[in-house]
């Protein structure tokens, strides 16, 4: 009789096997979801994520590539403390930052969409001029909500108080309250309902590093209802595939996908269009 080989069974994101020394790309997941205000359940998303990819294949007929022919590590969910958004944000941003002085490029699972402002308080510090470019169906503006300051609906207005004016570029939106979308006119840049003047943008700021926020509730309810704060009038997924293709041209430094809830949808359909739109951003990170 034979023997049997036996492997550690450690669940990761299809295709991304790689050791952490020999990769170019550190996925991770940040399980938050601390100051939901619609609906938790988006600390599931990263580990619903890597459960269901292997309904996937590895090859992309959009890219002709392959996650096999890349070098991704899969650092598996990160713990986080309960409902302590200071803690959280600060285990983040550590993370972040180790994986930035390692010279690898972070790629993170959310998570409510509060967990960027943790990458983006590491990223800014090795690159100041950073542009961040959000899809959202939300401005994400708000100076505080019920009187919190790290909240979801507040940590765009956190980012930009890192970048300053005209370097956050939101796409898709579709809501936020008067006063936002008041303020924004003279802070950030704003395409509201789609992603048409996308590759304008992506000409303007060419030589810029960027960070990548993908909120996944820019997607039409219909195509994407599992999320916290379902938005109808979205875009679909060609149009988010070809949108986060389009920012993967730039120096893109950091980038993340938040507030898939996967207890909303329990035909999977949600899990998997994530799973999906992940495998295409790896992909178009790396050719």
């Amino acid at each position: 009789m034979s023997k049997i080989k036996m492997n550690q069974n450690i669940e990761t994101f299809i295709g991304c096997n790689s050791t952490y020394d020999d990769a170019a790309i550190v996925l991770f997941g940040a399980p938050f979801d601390g100051t939901t205000s619609g609906r938790p359940g988006a600390r599931f998303g990263g580990a619903a994520i890597r459960r269901e990819s292997f309904g996937l294949e590895t090859y992309s007929p959009y890219l002709d590539a392959d996650l096999a022919d890349i070098k991704v590590y899969d650092g598996g969910e990160i713990e986080l403390s309960f409902g302590a958004p200071v803690p959280v944000l600060k285990t983040i941003y550590n993370y972040t930052k180790q994986v930035i002085t390692d010279e690898k490029l972070p790629v993170m699972l959310g998570g409510e969409h509060l967990v960027t402002l943790g990458a983006v308080r590491a990223i800014v510090e090795k690159y100041p001029e950073l542009v961040i470019i959000q899809f959202d169906a939300h401005l994400d503006l708000r100076d505080e909500y019920l009187g919190q300051k790290l909240s979801h609906a507040c940590v765009m207005r956190r980012c930009w108080e890192l970048t300053g004016d005209n370097r956050v570029f939101g796409f898709g939106i579709r809501s936020g309250d008067k006063e936002e979308f008041a303020w924004a006119k003279d802070h950030v840049y704003t395409q509201k309902f789609n992603l048409d003047t996308l590759d304008e943008i992506v000409r303007k700021i060419k030589k810029k590093p960027v960070y990548l926020t993908v909120d996944l509730d820019v997607l039409d309810t219909s195509v994407f209802p599992a999320t916290g704060t379902p938005e109808a009038g979205g875009i679909n997924f060609n149009e988010l595939f070809a949108g986060i293709n389009k920012v993967c041209e730039l120096n893109v430094v950091g980038c993340d996908l938040t507030e898939l809830s996967p207890p909303y949808d329990q035909s999977g359909a949600s899990t998997a269009t994530a799973c999906k739109i992940l495998r295409e951003l790896l992909l178009s990170l790396s050719v």
